[in-house]
């Protein structure tokens, strides 16, 4: 079993209990908290491996503490995955925006919110591999894990990077939202996670990019490709 923790934020015992409990038979230790302040105060003290937040908690709510770790050098590090109940596609947003890893919908499936943790600790373990892609007014340094406009650094989210950098290197090829649950989330297409995972994700991406937005290109049926013709 790890020595290192998640922590699950949840007010809902029965969710709780159900998130620790799966998670626990898939190699974890566990903490948990039911309300926000206890939580974030636990995420401070603890500094565990990840967290997985509710948006909708008391005293403190999902989207402060996603804010506040965040904006926290020493937790900033931290990768957060969100369950949000349905109708709050504003908070996922919101969310994704402040930094967020990904996001579930409640009722989710245990199996999958198990595999999503493992996905999001994967890709944060893996060691990037340096390079600096320029085209237009982009440039991305993977060294440095920052991508530029104009020479002004853009502020993406680590998913909104890791797609931007898989849909460029694919040099123009189109990618499938399977493929890139897959290459970004790294999930297995078996567990029939939503693909709007990634179209939430384009869409963020593709207001940020601003004058070079065009360069993500929507192919009906298909999937997304990177435009890197000057």
């Amino acid at each position: 079993m790890s020595k290192e923790a998640i922590l699950v934020i949840e007010d809902e015992k029965n969710i709780a209990e159900l998130v620790k409990y799966n998670l626990e038979q898939g190699g974890f230790r566990v903490l948990t908290a039911g309300d926000g302040e206890t939580g974030l105060d636990r995420a401070r003290k603890e500094k565990p491996i990840l967290v997985v937040l509710d948006l909708m908690l008391p005293k403190i709510d999902g989207i402060e503490i996603c804010k506040i770790l965040k904006q926290d050098d020493k937790t900033a590090a931290i990768p957060i995955i969100m369950l949000t109940a349905k109708g709050q596609e504003a908070d996922k947003v919101v969310g994704l925006e402040l930094g967020a890893d990904d996001y579930m919908t409640k009722p989710f499936s245990p199996r999958e919110l198990v595999a999503r943790v493992k996905a999001v600790l994967r890709r944060t373990n893996e060691k990037p591999k340096y390079k600096v892609l320029k085209v237009g007014s982009l440039e991305l340094e993977a060294e440095k894990h920052i991508v530029t406009l104009k020479g002004k650094a853009i502020e993406l989210t680590s998913k909104e990077y890791d797609l931007l950098k898989a849909l460029w290197e694919a040099r123009g090829r189109v990618l499938s939202r399977d493929f890139l649950l897959n290459q970004v989330w790294g999930y297995d297409e078996s567990l029939n996670i939503e693909t709007r995972t990634v179209d939430m994700h384009i869409g963020q991406l593709r207001k940020k990019l601003k004058s070079e937005e065009h360069r993500i290109i929507t192919v009906k049926n298909a999937g997304y490709r990177f435009d890197d013709e000057l």
